[in-house]
């Protein structure tokens, strides 16, 4: 990437001001530094272009701890007065449930005017560092030997034609979840009504699913295998493995694509918290907006970050951001656990 000396550059300079602050007993007690995050693409980003950075910056060791966002909740719920995170990046939906559970605290100085208002979480408990399309993928040299048209529905999911080529993340997993609550709603339902979207998932979809993967590793193993031709996946992971050179391309819906907030926060625990403040904000800086835009293909978070309109084709930017659904969280996470049970039992059995 042409211009990464220049970001890392910068990165260092940011970081090395933060770490003025961080001299004495204090920083030298914080040997360790974890952060909890998305696996993939996504955590060779940040072993590439954030970590060593801050690890620099701070003289630090930091244990990226990969899963997806329901493992890294988990290991937040298991490690309850005793939290071994230090930052937690998990999908919008979890982070409500991880702030509701008390277990993160308000970031201290976030530069909010830089920022969207989308981004932006109340009482500045958490932040979101990246926008996402959940919508479909497919393999774009699949469907041409075939002379399929492009999928453009969420009602494509149903064809006949899908059977056994259809990959959707289960419903632990954002992905999965977002697409059960948009069949409710397309077909008279939503958050407050889900009847409608188990209805379609278990007798419409279901048939045509070869799997349902949480992992973003395998779901790219599916596709480069020809096992799979089309899913239900972000945009970013899309951009990611298009960017490798496979053939897929990433669809808007027409009924609509939905918006997923990546996000990130510091977790409640004892200490100053001032190394998480500082990987927070390190996250959501023009720089590291840049780099998460140009490698995974998010739509930046912050104002100033200058990207490539064309390089983020796929990317959820300007008239597509402003068009994202959104999901009422605070309707959806009482509920969570009762769908994933039934859905374990009528769905994905």
């Amino acid at each position: 990437m042409r211009f990464r000396f220049s970001i890392q550059a910068a990165t260092a300079a940011l970081l090395g001001t933060a770490a003025l602050a961080l001299t004495g007993p204090a920083a030298e007690a914080q040997q360790t530094f974890y952060v909890a995050g998305y696996g993939g693409t996504f955590e060779q980003s940040m072993r590439k272009d954030i970590i060593p950075a801050f690890e620099k910056a701070h003289g630090v060791k930091v244990e990226y701890v990969a899963g997806n966002s329901t493992d890294t909740l988990a290991k937040l719920q298991a490690q309850k007065g005793n939290q071994q995170i230090d930052v937690a990046i998990v999908d919008d939906g979890p982070m409500y449930r991880a702030i509701a559970l008390g277990f993160c605290r308000p970031i201290k100085d976030l530069p909010k005017p830089d920022l969207y208002e989308t981004a932006l979480y109340k009482g500045d408990n958490a932040v979101g560092i990246g926008m996402v399309a959940t919508g479909i993928m497919y393999n774009t040299k699949f469907f041409k030997d075939k002379g399929w048209a492009a999928p453009t529905s969420w009602n494509d999911l149903k064809d006949p034609k899908y059977k056994g080529l259809l990959v959707i993340p289960p419903i632990n997993n954002t992905y999965g979840l977002y697409t059960l609550i948009e069949f409710a709603r397309i077909n008279g339902g939503g958050e407050t009504n889900i009847e409608p979207g188990f209805k379609v998932m278990k007798t419409e979809v279901n048939p045509n699913v070869l799997a349902y993967e949480p992992s973003p590793g395998k779901m790219t193993e599916l596709f480069q295998s020809g096992q799979a031709a089309i899913a239900v996946w972000g945009s970013g992971r899309v951009a990611s493995f298009a960017n490798t050179g496979f053939p897929v391309d990433f669809v808007y819906p027409k009924e609509g694509a939905v918006a997923l907030l990546a996000s990130t926060c510091p977790v409640a625990k004892g200490g100053d918290g001032k190394l998480a403040d500082a990987f927070v904000k390190a996250m959501v800086s023009p720089d590291f907006q840049a780099v998460l835009a140009t490698e995974y293909g998010y739509g930046p978070v912050n104002k100033l970050t200058k990207v490539d309109a064309e390089a983020l084709r796929m990317a959820p930017i300007g008239e597509r951001a402003a068009k994202l659904l959104v999901f009422d969280w605070d309707a959806i996470n009482p509920k969570i656990d009762d769908w994933t049970k039934r859905w374990n039992r009528e769905v994905e059995r």
